[in-house]
């Protein structure tokens, strides 16, 4: 039980035991993350100069958006904000939003994949997906950098086992030698293995290049054919902030969906980030897999199996939210403001490339790989993350958010490019100024 989880308990114990007694086993497991939330409010109240923490976009002190986005908001009739959506989603919204994946995968032409259907945001979609297939016990396999969010769905709510493998090899790339170890591994011991990817990363903002998405898709059809039950859960929270040119800029969902009948690929994503709508909460859930005959007949039974855990826990997404980003999409300016959005953070991820560049760091940190999406990483080699953050939050005002002993994540796009070097350089000083402490 986490430690958290635990502090929880013993308050309510103290208080009432008779409480303690009716909670349910998930609801004695339950705590609130002590993690990124949690640094971010405090950067929020403390962070007067740069707040690096969240995962959000910003642009000149305010929230980036679309205009169509916003011209939307006051244009949405009573019938189409107001009223119940259907658990599956707007039915025009789901259109939309396949065709899009359609526009964005090049790969998915003339394959079969289910009509997405809606949820109340990523975190919601991915909720959702542990409702419909994952049981206690089961296996996923992560990456060691990932969202940590992860933990509190599948190990706390579901009871799932998490397993790890190093992310980065010494070279500086996705560790292809150990994802393919750690699925083999655990193909021998289970029938059923999820698998979850997460591109771009969050927290180090790496995607995959090509061939090593070529690779994982070998790696993963390969023991499906061998005999083991496969999901292969695509996180694409961040999808579409690709920055360089060796970047894969396709969902791997494109090229795994129809690779085996053992390999059933989920895609996770949504308009949260790639329309900059965070809290109007729409998110979808897709599948794609080889099927014998009448692919449509077996989605259209999944999407209700889906719409059903939907329907159980929140009933329906957003009608109000999904119609604001349908009449977006629909909007002749949409994909020259998506364009706009995305040359700002590009130029911002540059930027950090840019000044990480510098010798001056060479002590202090190591980068990680990144390439994509909001954020990047440093692993600090002399002084403790925590301590660090709270070092710079308390005499700089700087908000970041610390992972395990030696990870800090910066969230570059809710800076502005002038703000990038003078951020790295508050952090070398306090790493110094803790070293000589």
């Amino acid at each position: 039980m986490n430690p958290l989880a635990k502090t929880l308990n013993q308050t309510i114990e103290k208080g009432n035991s008779n409480i303690m007694n009716m909670l349910s086993e998930i609801g004695k497991n339950l705590f609130f993350p002590k993690g990124i939330l949690s640094q971010s409010a405090e950067a929020k109240e403390k962070a007067y100069k740069l707040n690096a923490t969240i995962g959000i976009a910003t642009e000149n002190g305010e929230t980036m958006c679309f205009p169509s986005i916003m011209d939307s908001i006051c244009a949405i009739a009573p019938r189409d904000a107001l009223t119940y959506a259907p658990s599956f989603g707007v039915l025009n919204l789901r259109k939309k939003w396949k065709e899009a994946q359609l526009e964005k995968n090049p790969s998915l032409a003339d394959k079969r994949t289910s009509l997405p259907v809606a949820a109340s945001g990523i975190t919601h979609s991915i909720s959702v997906f542990a409702d419909v297939w994952v049981d206690p016990g089961d296996t996923i396999i992560f990456p060691d950098m990932i969202w940590g969010n992860y933990n509190l769905i599948f190990d706390v709510r579901k009871g799932a086992r998490l397993t790890h493998f190093p992310m980065f090899n010494q070279e500086g790339g996705f560790n292809l030698k150990g994802f393919e170890k750690k699925i083999v591994d655990e193909a021998k011991k289970n029938d059923k293995i999820i698998v979850f990817l997460n591109f771009p990363n969050n927290p180090t903002g790496y995607t995959v290049s090509e061939k090593e998405g070529e690779r994982i898709v070998e790696i993963l059809t390969n023991t499906a054919k061998k005999g083991t039950n496969i999901i292969a859960v695509l996180d694409d929270a961040y999808f579409g902030l690709f920055y360089e040119k060796e970047t894969l800029k396709e969902s791997l969902f494109a090229r795994l969906c129809d690779q085996d009948e053992r390999l059933l690929a989920v895609k996770l994503d949504g308009a949260t980030k790639e329309n900059f709508v965070w809290g109007l909460r729409v998110g979808f859930i897709t599948y794609g897999c080889k099927m014998k005959n009448d692919p449509e007949a077996v989605y259209d039974a999944l999407a209700k199996k889906t719409a059903g855990a939907v329907r159980g826990s929140i009933s329906n997404a957003s009608h109000l939210g999904q119609s604001i980003v349908l009449k977006s999409m629909e909007a002749e300016n949409y994909f020259a403001e998506k364009a706009e959005k995305f040359k700002i953070l590009k130029k911002r991820a540059n930027r950090v490339k840019e000044v990480l560049e510098d010798p001056k760091y060479k002590d202090a940190w190591d980068v990680y790989p990144f390439n994509s999406g909001y954020f990047m990483c440093i692993k600090l080699k002399t002084v403790d993350a925590e301590k660090l953050r709270v070092h710079i939050l308390e005499k700089y005002g700087v908000g970041l958010i610390s992972i395990g002993t030696k990870n800090l994540r910066v969230a570059f796009s809710c800076l502005e490019e002038r703000d990038i070097p003078e951020l790295f350089d508050i952090i070398l000083k306090g790493v110094n100024e803790l070293n000589n402490s």
